[in-house]
C-alpha cells in the first residue's frame, strides 16, 4: 500500500522538511474568525482566496492582529488574490476596497447547491493546472466554530475532494482526511500541536483500524458511530502511523501560544 506522510509545517514560522514532499500552498478563509495565526499561514500560501464574507474577516481582523500598525496599511498588505461566492455575505464596501487594489472577484451566485468552500476547492483545482495535485495543499481557516450544518458542509468537501490535501483550521485543532486507499504517517510538530488527538470514521464504520504512537493505540480496531470511536486520544510519539479499511478524520490540538 502506497504511503502518505502529513506533517502540520505550515504551523512553523519558515517551512521545512528534510523527509517530507514538498507542498505547493493556498489558502481558502471563510466567514468565521481568523486563527491568531492567519498572517502565517498566509505568508505561507502562493493563492490566498477568500470566500465571499471571508473577506470582511480580513478586512476587519486582520488589522487587530497588528495593534501598533496602521489599519490601511495592513489591509494593503493582505489583499487577497481572490474573492469567490455567492456574494450573499461580502459588504459593499469591503468588495470596492479590495477591487481597487486589483483583487479577482468571481461572482457564483447562480449556484446555489454548492458551499463556497466547494466552490474555492474547485477553482483552485482548475486555476493550477501547473501544479502537480498530490502536492497541492489547502489550508482552509474559518471552516470550525459558529453553525454545525456549515461545519459538516465543510467535513463534506473533505469526503468530496478527497484526492486532495485540504486541512480545515482553527485557533483550537485542525483536520483531515486520511484516505483508507493509503497507509498514513503523520509527523508531528510537537512544539505547536497536540497532545490531544482523534481518529474519527467517517462516512461507514471502519472494520479494521490500527494505530501506533498513540497513548492508546488501536489495532484492527472496529470504530462507528454507536460505537467506539478514537476521541481524546494522545499523541505519544513524533511519529503516529494509521491503516484503516475506511476513510477517517484525523484531529489534533493546536498549542496556544503566549
Amino acid at each position: 500500500m502506497e504511503v502518505m506522510t502529513h506533517s502540520s509545517t505550515f504551523l512553523l514560522p519558515k517551512i521545512s522538511g528534510d523527509h517530507l514532499p514538498s507542498l505547493s500552498y493556498a489558502l481558502v478563509l471563510l466567514n468565521q474568525r481568523l486563527p491568531t495565526f492567519a498572517p502565517l499561514i498566509w505568508k505561507h500560501a502562493q493563492l490566498r482566496i477568500c470566500a465571499d464574507g471571508g473577506a470582511n474577516r480580513v478586512y476587519d481582523e486582520m488589522p487587530l492582529l497588528f495593534p501598533r500598525e496602521d489599519a490601511l496599511d495592513v489591509r494593503h498588505r493582505y489583499k487577497p488574490d481572490v474573492i469567490k461566492g455567492d456574494m450573499d455575505s461580502i459588504r459593499r464596501e469591503v468588495l470596492d476596497f479590495y477591487v481597487s487594489l486589483g483583487t479577482k472577484v468571481v461572482d457564483e451566485s447562480h449556484d446555489q447547491d454548492t458551499t463556497d468552500l466547494h466552490k474555492c476547492v474547485v477553482y483552485i483545482r482548475d486555476s493550477t493546472p501547473d501544479i502537480d495535485k498530490s502536492k497541492l495543499c489547502i489550508l482552509v481557516a474559518g471552516a470550525l466554530g459558529g453553525r454545525f450544518d456549515h461545519e459538516a458542509g465543510n467535513i463534506n468537501v473533505l469526503c468530496r475532494f478527497s484526492s486532495i490535501r485540504i486541512i480545515l483550521i482553527s485557533d483550537d485543532c485542525l483536520i483531515y482526511l486520511l484516505p483508507s486507499s493509503h497507509y498514513h504517517e503523520i509527523y508531528i510538530q510537537s512544539s505547536y500541536e497536540g497532545p490531544h488527538c482523534g481518529l474519527v470514521p467517517i462516512g461507514m464504520p471502519s472494520g479494521s483500524t490500527t494505530t501506533k504512537g498513540l497513548k492508546w493505540d488501536l489495532n484492527g480496531t472496529e470504530m462507528r458511530f454507536g460505537g467506539l470511536i478514537s476521541t481524546s486520544n494522545i499523541v505519544k510519539e513524533e511519529k503516529v502511523t494509521v491503516q484503516s479499511s475506511s476513510d477517517l478524520l484525523w484531529t489534533i490540538s493546536i498549542r496556544k501560544k503566549e
